[in-house]
């Protein structure tokens, strides 16, 4: 009995330390990424930044994050409690989940599953969720047009990103996100698929609710969309899942686009670096696209928005599909013919 005992809880401290091997780094990553997004953005208009708290500014996420930490959780008088203390807490778990997945190096990931692009898509469907939570419990109308466009804009462009990652799967073979970087050793999908990845990449901004789509928080029409009346810790939760989400764009472009922890030549000096030091500066180069473009692009309508990716991407991403199946047949190139 002592024995068994002994042995669940030593599963279940295996289980927590894995659980914290995913969230401390991603904790560091958000910190790193909304420090950089904000010197870009004040280099863009040329504007200092973040200089005050630490050196260099480095302290003022991390003072911000202490103040979000001790602030009053408000809550509306028409609020509906429960769900509105569940959203912030749905959509950040699952945008930290959806990371278990992903490899970072050769055998360094958590649970390296067959079915590894399936569960990121369901994990990022299921972020919708918080967010329409969120904009309905809060009783107001502001956040809960905010979580409509949301909705309606997650959904509509999660189509596209379906589409750009089955042209990557017809090349691979595989679910598998590392079978996918190893399909990449002689030629990065980036080069053949460069269409694809331009669409994965502007879908992937309007998935995350990133400008120049970022209509769900439209500031001028709906003060900040579905996080109006939050504060305190519960609004830094959605920053957190905001953010983590964006990384893991960052990631899955990475993956299925640019080799993931492969060098860029497999030469001498080149592949003596440590894999992850790769993952980690694809990431942070897809991240800078992500920052400077917040910076310089105007905001769309909402009709635009939408006529992009239901009449632009959606029947072009769908013609690639056609013309990539019809090359790698012709051609004899599909991956595992004989089973």
């Amino acid at each position: 009995m002592i024995a068994l005992i002994s042995e669940n809880l030593f599963h279940l401290f295996f289980i927590i330390g894995l659980c914290l091997l995913i969230f401390v780094p991603l904790l560091l990553g958000v910190v790193i990424v909304l420090f950089a997004d904000r010197k870009i953005w004040a280099a863009v208009q040329k504007r200092k930044g973040p200089n005050v708290v630490g050196p260099f500014g480095l302290f003022q996420i991390p003072a911000d994050g202490l103040k979000f930490l001790f602030k009053e959780i408000i809550i509306p008088d028409g609020a509906d409690k429960t769900v509105y203390f569940i959203a912030p807490i749905l959509t950040s778990t699952l945008a930290i989940a959806a990371w278990a997945v992903i490899p970072i190096q050769e055998n360094i990931v958590l649970s390296d599953i067959n079915v590894g692009v399936l569960y990121i898509f369901a994990m990022s469907s299921l972020g919708v969720y918080g967010i329409l939570m969120a904009g309905w419990a809060s009783n107001s109308k502001y956040p809960f047009l905010g979580a409509l466009r949301s909705a309606a804009q997650m959904v509509s462009y999660e189509v596209s990103i379906g589409f750009v990652i089955v042209t990557v799967l017809m090349c691979v073979g595989s679910l598998n996100l590392s079978e996918i970087v190893y399909a990449q050793k002689n030629i990065w999908f980036f080069i053949p698929l460069f269409p694809m990845f331009v669409i994965f990449f502007i879908s992937a901004l309007a998935e995350t609710n990133r400008p120049p789509f970022d209509l769900p928080e439209a500031e001028a029409e709906l003060v900040a969309g579905y996080q109006t009346e939050y504060s305190g810790m519960m609004y830094a939760m959605f920053w957190l899942g905001e953010y983590a989400n964006i990384l893991l764009m960052c990631a899955l472009g990475s993956i299925l686009f640019l080799g993931g922890w492969l060098s860029p030549i497999d030469v001498y000096p080149l592949n003596l670096i440590p894999g992850a030091v790769w993952m980690i500066i694809k990431i942070l180069i897809l991240f800078f696209m992500f920052a400077i473009i917040k910076a310089i692009v105007p905001r769309y309508r909402y009709d635009q928005l939408m006529r992009l990716g239901w009449k632009i991407f959606l029947p072009f991403s769908l013609i690639y599909v056609i013309l990539t199946a019809s090359f790698l047949v012709y051609f004899d190139l599909l991956p595992n013919k004989g089973f």
